[in-house]
């Protein structure tokens, strides 16, 4: 009983281990190499003058919806605000006061991104593992629809509500990451060993 155990944990430790690593690269294939995501992060040639403006006008950190009502307004004001918005411009800002590309803040990240991989390879794992018969085709299935599930969720929902810019690779990172990870889990969870 207890050999069985310690055998399922290390199937799961080394399927996370993998796992994670291959989604970790993908992830940051997406955003580097294939630069999926920069419609998301376009570059304008006002940019030097819209941050002049965004410095001299926000005082602190924060996401910012323009325009909008204030949070102390009625339901009747916020109505009548967005019913005098129909068909103007908006804008969804991430301010921050300060850049920082600082090398160990990135390195920690790029830990974290990682380690958080992992983790979130090893909870599929542990959900795969309870399988009557884990097989290649049940394993990666269910890897994919995992992926989907977070695709709706997550970047999908934001989409219908704010029209991010970058939906669409959301949909190719989750399809890739979670495909090849998927390979990676069929075979290793649907293994016999």
């Amino acid at each position: 009983m207890l050999l069985t155990k310690l055998a399922y944990m290390k199937k799961n430790i080394i399927g996370a281990l993998v796992g994670g690593l291959l989604f970790f690269i993908c992830q940051t294939l997406s955003w580097t190499v294939l630069n999926l995501h920069q419609p998301a992060q376009d570059y304008t040639p006002a940019q030097d003058t819209i941050m002049s403006v965004l410095n001299s006008t926000i005082t602190k950190e924060g996401g910012y919806l323009l325009p909008s009502a204030p949070s102390t307004a009625s339901s009747d004001e916020m109505m009548k605000k967005a019913e005098a918005n129909l068909g103007k411009p908006w804008a969804s800002i991430q301010y921050h006061k300060s850049y920082n590309n600082d090398m160990k803040k990135m390195t920690m990240n790029m830990v974290k991104g990682l380690l958080f991989s992992m983790l979130m390879i090893f909870l599929v794992c542990w959900i795969t593992g309870k399988f009557a018969k884990p097989t290649f085709v049940n394993v990666f299935s269910s890897t994919l629809f995992i992926g989907l599930a977070v695709y709706i969720n997550i970047p999908y929902s934001s989409a219908l509500w704010y029209d991010i810019f970058d939906a669409k690779a959301y949909l190719v990172e989750i399809l890739m990451c979670w495909g090849v990870t998927g390979l990676w889990l069929g075979w290793w969870m649907g293994r016999n060993k």
